[in-house]
């Protein structure tokens, strides 16, 4: 995995004025959880094959389409993060990332590890 460009995290940095430890694990959070919903929203373009607001070929019979959201809460080394898992409106889409997944099958078991 390639880490994040140099000029583009001092360009945040600089953008945020941070003051603490405390704002930037904040930020951290704020950004693991951009990071996932952006990792989700990828995977269900790459299952319908397009994305979003785009409308199926003519040629498919029963296309596939995205449904909205469902609201989880997963547990992280950061703290807890509340996520948007994207639906379709077939109901097979389910992440593959470790942890999400988990959290949609046994919403008792929601804890992300060092997998993700």
């Amino acid at each position: 995995m390639k880490a994040a460009p140099q000029e583009l995290l001092k360009e945040y940095v600089k953008s945020q004025h941070f003051t603490s430890t405390t704002e930037i694990m904040t930020a951290m959070k704020e950004m693991f959880r951009d990071v996932v919903q952006t990792a989700m929203e990828v995977e269900l373009d790459e299952e319908l094959g397009r994305e979003r607001c785009q409308r199926a070929e003519a040629l498919e019979t029963a296309p596939n389409y995205r449904n909205g959201y469902s609201r989880k809460t997963v547990k992280t080394q950061l703290g807890e993060i509340e996520i948007k898992v994207p639906r379709d409106r077939n109901s097979s889409f389910e992440p593959k990332i470790n942890g999400v997944a988990l959290a949609m099958r046994d919403p008792k078991k929601i804890r992300v590890n060092d997998k993700l």
